[in-house]
């Protein structure tokens, strides 16, 4: 009966950090979601500035063309700076769920080898894991008031 209870708290225990890994998956995929819609806008611009590079090959631009140009010039360079910010909440939110993983597997191997000397790498691997999901959500933070930024520049250099 012992065993079965040790193994049942073991099991529990390795399972706490799931918690956190289920959260930092739904981080992840709203920041994938966000990393694909900055690349891609990133690629329409850059498509758009094609086309006037082309233009203005075979004439030169009035003054609509020349203010629409410096526009996609300022976004291209906003957004660039943009897509680093979500590139490293991505790369905490993944950092955060391989040290909740290694709670798990540090959890399991303090209970599989009765070695209670683990427990502050437990509390090192986990407590690091919260800070990489802070640092996450910082970036995230600052690249959402990035994109309304931009949304304001694109909207005022519309009118």
């Amino acid at each position: 009966m012992e065993v079965h209870i040790d193994a049942v708290t073991m099991i529990q225990g390795m399972l706490a950090p799931a918690v956190m890994i289920s959260a930092c998956g739904l981080l992840l995929l709203g920041m994938n979601n966000k990393y694909s819609i900055v690349v891609n806008r990133i690629r329409l611009l850059n498509e758009e500035k094609r086309k006037f590079a082309k233009k203005a090959s075979d004439s030169e631009f009035n003054f609509d063309e020349e203010v629409r140009l410096n526009s996609i010039d300022t976004q291209l360079t906003r957004l660039s700076a943009r897509v680093g910010i979500v590139r490293n909440a991505v790369l905490c939110y993944s950092l955060a769920v391989a040290l909740f993983v290694l709670t798990s597997f540090l959890i399991g191997t303090g209970f599989l080898f009765d070695y209670s000397g683990i427990d502050i790498f437990v509390v090192i691997a986990f407590t690091l894991g919260m800070l990489m999901v802070l640092f996450g959500v910082a970036f995230a933070f600052t690249e959402t008031k990035r994109g309304y930024e931009i949304v304001q520049y694109e909207i005022k250099t519309s009118e």
